[in-house]
């Protein structure tokens, strides 16, 4: 028996049916946040529904508002991004590609840790970016048709719904829903792909497809990307170059999901430094309960939590050593909201009350840490790579103002081995590849997090060694100062030795 469909009006979800240029509007951006502005149209609907029915009729894969309106309010086709916002930016790729240009993606595969038992799973981000579809084995065919922004197709290859399959993993969304609800304009079940796949593409110029991301599929897909060695057909370049480009500026809708990251995250570690911890593994487990509890879909990424000397190891996640009253903390942890990060990194004393010489050096990495900071907006026209430098530079300076005398520019990489920042957005160093030269503009998210990593080494002071400081936060450039994403996490030594008073 099939069910009634939803209205998925009342979802707010605009499907298209009307060339997107004949009702173009510009969309304002909002205030303290971004620059990033895309036309907004007014959509015609595919398809009228005049009942509503019960969420319990409703059966899909991922949340929509009708059966998680705790997660998504309506209209959101995933935690804070509206159906408006994918179209945009389908339509802001299709812009970027040349007449005859087509974008091929394929989504994630289901990564298995062990025989039958999976992580859970995440999806490709540029495949996520482009349609909010948050399941494996689908492909997504992006073609421009014309030159006005909106010109464009977009078609799905799913998984078919299967009631005996789904009892056993769960519901899919399915090949209906990938038309009614993220509105793609045809959609066929992933066993169709051989035959319907090279029809599409037959009238294609030039492919835009990273074909790394489609060797998980035994299909005309990756046959065709990789089958003309010959020179025939449409030629092919990397998809994620272009996609980089548009991704790397973020929206408002972006920035408030960043920020509510952010602020969670910020808080929980706060809430760490309150109390006095005996193990590693137990605080990183407070972490990653005070994340999902409180709002974040949970970490982001595995967190370094590190004791003393462990703190040298700037990705030590093992986590399973114990502290030591006389010891630092270092965390770099951060959630997740709506698939969004935010990267955070704090020191403090495991006792509550820094040392003179702890307190010496983590004032030193601090100042450092405000003046970078500082330059993450629009009118320094700073890139990353210049604040990169300014930071060492500062290092230099502070460092042997506390005793590093054998310190200079040409050996500051032994104590601070790292970059000092990276752009951030739906993956922890998002938009790989984009270059960290590109003069910083508003909307770009950027974390800033120098540290200072002194080995048990005679060449530096006695009391400094095995000490370990990075002082981190994730920031979004707007015009005139920054944004700091993740301000609740604090810094300061008064603040922090506060917390156990």
């Amino acid at each position: 028996m099939r069910l009634p469909r939803p209205s998925f009006r009342s979802l707010g979800l605009p499907p298209r049916k009307l060339p997107l240029h004949q009702h173009q509007q510009q969309r304002g951006i909002s205030q303290a946040t971004s620059k990033y502005q895309r036309p907004s149209y007014i959509f015609s609907p595919r398809r009228r529904y005049s009942a509503l029915v019960s969420a319990a009729s409703l059966q899909f894969g991922q949340p929509v508002h009708e059966t998680h309106p705790h997660i998504l309010k309506a209209g959101e086709v995933t935690p804070g991004i509206s159906a408006q916002e994918y179209a945009d930016r389908r339509a802001a790729l299709a812009d970027a590609m040349p007449e005859g240009g087509v974008a091929v993606l394929h989504a994630a595969p289901l990564v298995y840790k062990s025989g039958a038992v999976f992580h859970p799973y995440r999806q490709e981000t540029n495949f996520l970016w482009l349609t909010g579809w948050d399941e494996p084995d689908a492909v997504a065919i992006i073609e421009k048709t014309g030159p006005k922004w909106g010109d464009y197709l977009f078609r799905m290859f799913v998984k078919a719904k299967n009631p005996r399959e789904e009892q056993w993993s769960g519901y899919r969304n399915g090949v209906q829903a990938a038309q009614d609800v993220w509105n793609a304009d045809e959609a066929w079940s992933m066993d169709r792909i051989d035959s319907v796949l090279p029809k599409l593409l037959e009238s294609a110029k030039l492919i835009y497809t990273d074909v790394e991301s489609a060797k998980a599929t035994n299909s005309s897909l990756w046959r065709f990307i990789t089958g003309n060695a010959s020179g025939s057909g449409p030629a092919k370049t990397p998809l994620y170059p272009v996609m980089n480009k548009l991704r790397v500026v973020k929206s408002p809708a972006e920035v408030t999901n960043m920020r509510m990251a952010g602020q969670i995250s910020g808080r929980a570690i706060t809430n760490a430094m309150r109390r006095s911890w005996a193990k590693e593994k137990d605080l990183h487990a407070f972490l990653d309960y005070e994340f999902t509890i409180n709002g974040c879909d949970g970490p982001a990424y595995i967190p370094v939590v590190a004791g003393g000397q462990r703190a040298n190891c700037i990705h030590y996640t093992v986590n399973n050593n114990i502290f030591r009253n006389d010891e630092l903390i270092l965390v770099d942890a951060g959630g997740q909201y709506g698939t969004y990060i935010t990267d955070i990194s704090r020191t403090w004393p495991a006792s509550g009350k820094f040392s003179a010489a702890q307190r010496d050096l983590y004032e030193a990495v601090l100042k450092v840490q405000r003046s970078s900071v500082s330059l993450c907006r629009e009118s320094a026209r700073m890139s990353l790579e210049d604040i990169h430098g300014v930071t060492v530079r500062g290092l230099v300076d502070q460092l042997k103002s506390i005793g590093f005398t054998n310190l200079t520019m040409s050996n500051i990489d032994q104590l601070f081995p790292h970059h000092v920042g990276h752009y951030i957005g739906l993956d922890v160093h998002d938009c790989p590849g984009y270059s960290r030269r590109e003069i910083l503009r508003r909307g770009h998210c950027v974390t800033v997090e120098p540290g200072v990593y002194v080995p048990d080494d005679e060449r530096w002071p006695a009391h400094f060694r095995g000490m370990g400081v990075r002082i981190e936060d994730s920031i979004c450039v707007d015009e005139d100062a920054p944004y700091i994403l993740t301000t609740e996490a604090v810094k300061e030594i008064a603040d922090i030795e506060a917390l156990r008073d």
